[in-house]
């Protein structure tokens, strides 16, 4: 009896505590919240960690579109197929431009092709193509290629609403053998059949996908994006995110993941599984530059979103891409926007864990990947079989020279032992 009277004084001297705990975490978000709106986030600007320099390194290099007087190449999006050695990159002519060059590799990125023929219609749409391969419920693979407006000839401010224009919605073209043919560039249509995903939205897209995770064991697709917020047409952005349950060809209406409100503009997310496969990590880039890029992350495969937080300087870089080394360790490859950062506008890659970003820590080390004499636009980053990374920028590669996509090659293991020398 002794004992039982004990256990139950035990098992409520427990809840007490979960509940004391669950109010603190509360006041905590609560506390967190009023911190963003008001501007007194807490943030860590400075960085500690060593920056290992290997820009000028030029054996690791690859040109792979060299810029030309009249043409800017511009922002890659690079996808490695699943035989270890092929990658295909596409990119735009100009900033945000035309759509439409692709090329191959076969040797891991060593050396490309020439442009590869594409649908005739992919040259009217623009801004920054992103390209996935998706797996449907039933397992088959295929290639996407995601662009969000036709080519505005002749551009001209515009005011909200948008009068039914048209331009700005999500086009797709698609590639049922691995990407030896495509379809043109279509409309993306709504799951619901009621339409066209953002077709004539409001709020408009900015940006095609900029990440999709496949969620639910592979059920389901989650696309993530950003849209100027509703009932404005300046330089807002907000979060969303739709979902597609058949491999990619069709999508559910937008949903708003969040909006921080002015001045703060987050954008263009990156979406990384936890090592264990339970969690979602969003790390976003962060156009207010008085603050760090943001995380916020979920346990519920995207079905709702914890409270952003302020990320390191150390990995606060526009348009992030992310993947595992094999080892574990993290690997996130970006332009450098870091206010305090000794390597700001060129192109790094941060090293460290996911336990890391979850937990405000700087990371292990940055990596000065490519020197740029203008600015760097969109990466991309892949992992060869061999633990090798190819990650891919538009640079200014030479003083005077218009913007090349160029890669860069690397493992941890090199980086590991130059960093060293660092410290």
């Amino acid at each position: 009896m002794n004992n039982l009277i004990s256990i139950i004084r035990a098992l409520k001297l427990f809840s007490l505590i979960i509940f004391i705990l669950g109010v603190s975490n509360c006041n905590g978000i609560k506390d967190e919240k009023k911190q963003i709106r008001d501007g007194t986030i807490p943030y860590k600007r400075e960085i500690t960690i060593p920056t290992v320099d290997i820009s000028d390194e030029t054996d690791r290099h690859v040109v792979i579109a060299q810029g030309t007087e009249d043409i800017r190449q511009g922002h890659p999006s690079t996808l490695l197929m699943p035989d270890g050695n092929s990658l295909f990159v596409t990119w735009t002519y100009g900033h945000g431009g035309p759509a439409g060059p692709l090329k191959k590799s076969i040797d891991g990125g060593l050396t490309w092709s020439g442009l590869l023929d594409v649908p005739d219609n992919r040259s009217r749409f623009e801004n920054c193509p992103s390209l996935y391969r998706l797996t449907d419920p039933e397992g088959r693979e295929r290639l996407f290629i995601f662009a969000n407006r036709e080519v505005r000839h002749d551009y001209k401010e515009r005011d909200f609403p948008i009068d039914g224009n048209k331009n700005f919605q999500m086009y797709q073209s698609i590639s049922e053998d691995g990407g030896n043919t495509w379809s043109p560039m279509e409309p993306s249509p709504l799951a619901d059949g009621t339409g066209l995903l953002s077709e004539g939205s409001l709020p408009p897209t900015v940006m095609p996908f900029t990440a999709i995770e496949h969620v639910e064991d592979g059920k389901a697709l989650l696309g993530f994006s950003n849209l100027r917020r509703i009932g404005e047409w300046g330089r807002t952005n907000v979060l969303s995110q739709s979902r597609s349950d058949d491999g990619g060809f069709s999508w559910s209406h937008w949903r708003v993941i969040l909006d921080l409100g002015s001045p703060y503009m987050p954008c263009e997310p990156e979406v990384i599984r936890s090592p264990d496969g339970i969690q979602l990590l969003m790390i976003i880039r962060e156009n207010y530059r008085s603050v760090n890029s943001w995380i916020m992350v979920s346990n519920n495969e995207g079905k709702t979103w914890s409270e952003p937080f302020q990320a390191t300087g150390s990995v606060t870089m526009d348009r992030h891409q992310a993947k595992y080394a094999p080892d574990g360790r993290l690997v996130i490859v970006g332009r450098d926007t870091a206010e305090e950062s000794p390597t700001r506008r060129h192109f790094v890659a941060w090293v460290g864990t996911y336990e890391d970003l979850v937990e405000g820590r700087e990371g292990q080390y940055r990596v000065k990947l490519l020197h740029t004499y203008t600015s760097t636009e969109y990466p991309g980053l892949e992992l060869l079989p061999d633990g090798t990374f190819v990650a891919t920028n538009s640079v200014g590669y030479r003083p005077d020279e218009n913007y090349s996509l160029v890669s860069t090659r690397f493992t941890l293991e090199e980086l590991d032992k130059l960093q060293k020398l660092y410290k």
